[in-house]
């Protein structure tokens, strides 16, 4: 029985590597499947942080899922799966299509991405996901903040500084350090805090002249 699976996590957590991992899996199986994903770092492709990527389709907003994996069910005789990466991304509608295509043409999908913002808000796409798919699953491959627990929301930074408003899709450009991004746990996202301070004052302690003994 087909089934509609969301594995969800951090930035930095593995979802892209293991959404590659799936696909590869499976095409090496010989069975028919779909690469997906919206707004990733390389245009066009599914990429991993660890330097792996593979071509995929890019879901924009007028992209009619059900029926692009309808039309790649008839071309080819059947269709087993989709692998869709920054599946947060996708409008709810599109997340309902996806649903269909297990429903109606029995191929799994595999949906990958993220749970808030750096809002730290519900994606809408992230929100449908988790009202319709059959499994809900947390990429088990735990990112830390920067004072060593775990990371649970992603913050935007511009030139530096944690902000709160503003687009909501913008993509961080390894080129262009004016907008970044960090894991933070709850706490220090709220204060907005990115262990600066402390970093550099371990540095300066570090830098001190050693204290002698007075004989």
């Amino acid at each position: 029985m087909a089934i509609l699976r969301f594995s969800f996590g951090t930035m930095g957590s593995g979802k892209s590597t293991l959404a590659l991992q799936i696909h590869h899996n499976l095409r090496e199986r010989g069975l028919q499947g779909i690469l997906c994903s919206q707004l990733d770092r390389a245009d066009g492709r599914v990429s991993s942080a660890l330097g792996v990527s593979a071509d995929a389709v890019e879901v924009g907003p007028r992209l009619d899922l059900f029926e692009m994996a309808l039309a790649v069910a008839s071309r080819r005789g059947r269709i087993d799966y989709l692998v869709c990466d920054e599946a947060q991304f996708y409008l709810p509608s599109q997340i309902d299509q996806l649903a269909r295509i297990v429903d109606d043409l029995g191929a799994d999908v595999f949906a990958f991405g993220l749970l808030t913002s750096f809002q730290g808000e519900l994606f809408d796409g992230t929100r449908r996901l988790l009202e319709v798919a059959d499994e809900r699953v947390e990429v088990q491959v735990e990112a830390r903040c920067w004072c060593g627990e775990r990371a649970t929301h992603n913050a935007r930074l511009v030139d530096g500084v944690q902000v709160y408003d503003g687009a909501l899709f913008v993509v961080d450009d390894p080129e262009d350090h004016v907008v970044t991004y960090e894991l933070r746990c709850r706490r220090h996202w709220t204060t907005g805090d990115s262990g600066v301070r402390r970093q550099a004052g371990a540095l300066l302690d570090s830098d001190a002249e050693p204290a002698h003994e007075v004989a």
